[in-house]
This record gives structure tokens, C-alpha cells and sequence, in this order.
């Protein structure tokens, strides 16, 4: 199955609420974005243990708790204005520049 690439409308840097999965409900800011994926990695949200042999980093070595990608299907993007869950809209600025627009509150997304 060829992955499709598509126009994703979320960001690093952006606060995103889980809204399908184990993780359900939780909040936090994307960290990392994996595009050909299409997945995501979101500041303490579906953490998973990994287990880690001794190296010079951790010379002792054992379960290591870290956050796992999740699908950018199941993110929804946090409305900067009201704190809601919003979809993402694009829309010319005073400026003329194509910028991304919370489709709630029609507030700009930085």
C-alpha cells in the first residue's frame, strides 16, 4: 500500500489534543512530524517503554519511557482563542500572505 502524500495541516510548535486512541483526551505541543508517515509526535502523549541496553549514555541500561508517534488523523489542533479543538482553514492576511486560520473562532494560527 503506497502512502499519499498529502497537505498536512498541523505544524511543529502547535498544541494538539488526541482525540481518537489510548491517549485519548490528552493534550501537548508537537515536537516532531514525520511526513511521509503521516504521524506525529506530541510532548507527553502515547508513551510507550522502551528498553534500552548499558551504553556510555546509560551505563546501566533498563526501561526507558519515551513518547511514540501517533497518526495525525487522530490530532485535532487547539483553538488559540477559546481552547477548544478546531479544524484548520487557510486564508489571506492584511499582507497578502496565505496564512492558517482556526476555523472556529477565524482567529490566524501562529
Amino acid at each position: 500500500m503506497e502512502n499519499k502524500k498529502v497537505k498536512l495541516k498541523i505544524r511543529k510548535g502547535d498544541l494538539v489534543k488526541v482525540i481518537a486512541g489510548d491517549s485519548k483526551g490528552q493534550q501537548g505541543k508537537i515536537t516532531e512530524i514525520i511526513i511521509d508517515k503521516n504521524r506525529a509526535v506530541v510532548e507527553g502523549v502515547n508513551m510507550v517503554s522502551k528498553h534500552t541496553k548499558p551504553n556510555a549514555a546509560n551505563p546501566n541500561g533498563g526501561i526507558v519511557k519515551k513518547e511514540a508517534a501517533i497518526h495525525i488523523s487522530n490530532l485535532a489542533l487547539v483553538d488559540p482563542k477559546s481552547g477548544e479543538t478546531t479544524r484548520v482553514g487557510r486564508k489571506k492576511n492584511d499582507a497578502g500572505k496565505l496564512v492558517r486560520v482556526a476555523k472556529k473562532s477565524g482567529e490566524e494560527i501562529k
